[in-house]
């Protein structure tokens, strides 16, 4: 008797995780699928079209993976920032990145490297505290004050943060760099990013810090 009862508990369990596990699935797909609808005005592909700002936000990333072959991500997003230059599409370049440690500066490198395609240093600008989406985007608005800006990622990321970028009311735009062939993982990982995204959203989440953090 107690065996059928203990049975009958646990199908009526998994059948509830299952349905529950469906509609966080579905809920996923909402939340994926409406961030790109809801900022797709604000994305562009074609340099021509893509509209002067004074500044550009560069998201970072590490340069290399650990195996030490190239990110094609960073790779991209640099080109289409000397793109953004030499179309005279903005005067000054944020990058915004990681600097955790005094070996690891996702903006130092940013900078050397856009300086090495033709960008004068006086017009590159650095955020060492940009230690996610949220961070960059809000302090670019609260730190660096901003006026109306583009941001340059691929375009998943992109629209994460125009989302992100939006739901504050700062004005930004995204120029879409290049996406990598066969970078499934990724798209995968921007899959559950975005619904993690909403939730910070909606509990409020601040950036890791507002101060005006100097390079380790």
């Amino acid at each position: 008797m107690k065996y059928q009862a203990a049975k009958k508990i646990l199908k009526k369990s998994l059948k509830y995780s299952v349905l529950f596990l469906i509609g966080l699935f579905g809920c996923m797909c909402v939340i994926d699928l409406g961030t790109s609808y809801l900022v797709r005005d604000k994305v562009y592909t074609d340099i021509n079209t893509l509209p002067k700002r004074q500044y550009v936000i560069v998201l970072g990333t590490a340069k290399y993976y650990p195996s030490g072959s190239m990110n094609l991500y960073y790779k991209y997003r640099l080109n289409a920032a000397q793109l953004v230059f030499t179309h005279s599409k903005a005067d000054y370049f944020l990058m915004s990145g990681d600097n955790k440690t005094a070996y690891y500066n996702e903006p130092r490198v940013m900078g050397r490297d856009l300086r090495a395609k033709g960008v004068p240093e006086k017009f590159i600008l650095k955020d060492y505290a940009g230690y996610s989406t949220l961070d960059s985007i809000m302090r670019a608005d609260k730190v660096f004050n901003l006026p109306p800006f583009t941001i340059i990622s691929q375009r998943f990321h992109c629209e994460r943060a125009l989302l992100i970028a939006k739901f504050h009311d700062i004005d930004a735009i995204c120029f879409v760099a290049t996406y990598p062939e066969k970078h499934y993982q990724v798209r995968l990982r921007e899959f559950i990013a975005r619904s993690m995204m909403v939730l910070r959203l909606i509990t409020g989440t601040e950036p890791s810090t507002l101060l005006n953090v100097e390079k380790k």
